[in-house]
Order: structure tokens, then C-alpha cells, then sequence
């Protein structure tokens, strides 16, 4: 089975408020950019999905990420996250109604193309499945498999409202790429041991010089 990712990402100029103790004002955009461009390109590199929309209303993020060959799809609900993945899970079927969807954070700079494969094979087992984040609380990955519509819960505790909804958590060891979402500092550092993007290591040299 191959997949269709649905990426939600929102202004770069209102992301990763969580790193404001680790990267200025001036920075964050371009860290998040660099997070969604690293994810982006590794999610295409894998030989599961077949294609990756991207929703978002960032004018520069979807130039960036469309010449990665990602199709962007305007937030028109603009009613937060789980409002643009439904938006993006329509959007998708409207191409193909019988494609499997997957949600995927648009913050996993570490993600191999190899691991989410082996996540989303596993996942294919279900109606629905979802992988737990890093932390244990959140999920990166949300998936619904032809006919079964995603049902998104993204937010706080969301690894609890994902099994309550009915989906299946997937008990995968060696995905740890595909759980290492960012957040925080304390999540950046776990993502730069893990080996992050070309783009996110070069926005976290950026760091260093401006002495963040």
C-alpha cells in the first residue's frame, strides 16, 4: 500500500512558540521551515507513500515545499489543526477516493525514509492507526486506510483520544525518527543526536553563531 500524507503547517511567523527559550523571534520561522522542508523530503524519499500534501497558508512554506514536490493546499478553514487535516484528508481524496491517508507532523527533522515506511506498512494492518510521540503523550502519525476517514484529534493528550477514537497504537521499536518531534529545546538536542535535514542542521548552525 502506498500513502498520501497530509502535512498541516501553520504561519511560519506563529510556529514553535514552545522554542522561544532556545531560538529568538527572528529564528523560529526559519527553524520551522526547515523542520517542514527536512520532514517533507524525507516522507517523499519513502518508498511507502506516494505523494505529500502540505496545508498551509504560508506563502514562502508552500514555495518551499512544492519545489520539494509537495502539493500545497491553502488552509481555508482556519480553524486549527484538526480542521486542516480534514481539510487536507478531502482534499486528497478528491484526487483519489481510495487513497490511504496518513497525518504527519510537519516537525520531524530526524525522520528516515525507512523508518516511516515500516510504520506505515504496520499501520496498513488497521482501519486506523496512530504512533506515539516521542514524550508519550502526543502522536506524530495518524492513519486511515482506504474507506475509513482519519478522524484527527491532534492537541494535547492526543495519544489518549487516538485509542479512544478506535485507532490502533502501533507498537513499533527502531521508528524513533518518526516519534522525535520538536517542541522544545530539550526535543531539538534529542533530534540533533538522532541526525537531523541538511536544512534544519544548517538552521541549528545558525543558532550556535547567534549564540542562542
Amino acid at each position: 500500500m502506498q500513502w498520501t500524507l497530509v502535512i498541516p503547517l501553520k504561519p511560519l511567523a506563529q510556529a514553535k512558540s514552545r522554542l522561544a527559550d532556545t531560538a529568538s523571534d527572528g529564528l523560529r520561522p526559519g527553524l520551522a521551515l526547515a523542520f517542514a522542508q527536512d520532514t517533507v523530503g524525507a516522507a517523499l524519499a519513502s518508498p511507502a507513500v506516494r505523494d505529500v500534501v502540505v496545508v498551509t497558508d504560508d506563502t514562502l512554506a508552500g514555495r518551499e515545499l512544492a519545489a520539494l514536490g509537495a502539493r500545497i493546499v491553502p488552509d481555508t478553514p482556519r480553524a486549527g489543526l484538526n480542521a486542516a487535516l480534514t481539510h487536507g484528508a478531502g482534499a486528497a481524496r478528491a484526487v483519489d477516493a481510495r487513497c490511504a491517508l496518513a497525518a504527519v507532523n510537519a516537525d520531524l527533522p530526524a525522520l528516515r525514509p525507512h523508518e516511516l515506511a515500516r510504520v506505515l506498512d504496520a499501520a496498513a494492518e488497521f482501519p486506523r492507526a496512530f504512533l506515539a510521540d516521542a514524550a508519550g503523550v502526543g502522536t506524530t502519525v495518524l492513519t486511515a486506510v482506504p474507506g475509513r476517514e482519519l478522524l484527527p484529534a491532534f492537541g494535547t493528550d492526543s495519544r489518549a483520544r487516538h485509542r479512544a477514537s478506535g485507532a490502533r497504537e502501533l507498537a513499533l521499536s527502531a521508528v524513533v525518527s518518526v516519534r522525535q518531534d520538536v517542541d522544545t529545546g530539550e526535543d531539538l538536542r534529542a533530534a540533533l543526536a538522532l541526525g537531523v535535514g541538511p536544512r534544519t542542521a544548517a538552521a541549528a548552525a545558525r543558532l550556535l553563531t547567534a549564540g542562542q
